[in-house]
């Protein structure tokens, strides 16, 4: 299922990683408190939001940082998405 968000809206989903020790041990993403980090999938078109002229700073790929309880999370087709508005996102990861 494809999923188009509206306004400002962003449809991200949390991205799953391993941390490496300095001693060369891997540490899975269960075992560690990890960041809010999650990719973007989907972006709404912007344009005027509560009256004022919204300009879409995201694309599909980023991979961003996001508030702890931000959005609505959403289960389709078995994979657990999340909804949240632009502002939502704190930062945008640059490798």
């Amino acid at each position: 299922m494809n999923v188009k968000p509206l306004g400002d809206r962003v449809v991200i989903k949390m991205v799953d990683y391993e941390e490496k020790t300095k001693g060369g041990l891997f540490i899975t993403a269960n075992a560690q408190d990890k960041p809010e980090i999650a990719e973007v999938i989907a972006v709404g078109p912007g344009g005027v939001v509560d009256g004022k002229e919204v300009e879409m700073q995201l694309k599909v790929g980023d991979h961003v940082i996001m508030g702890k309880y931000a959005g609505t999370t959403v289960k389709i087709d078995g994979e657990e998405i999340i909804i949240l508005s632009q502002n939502d996102i704190l930062a945008v990861v640059e490798d």
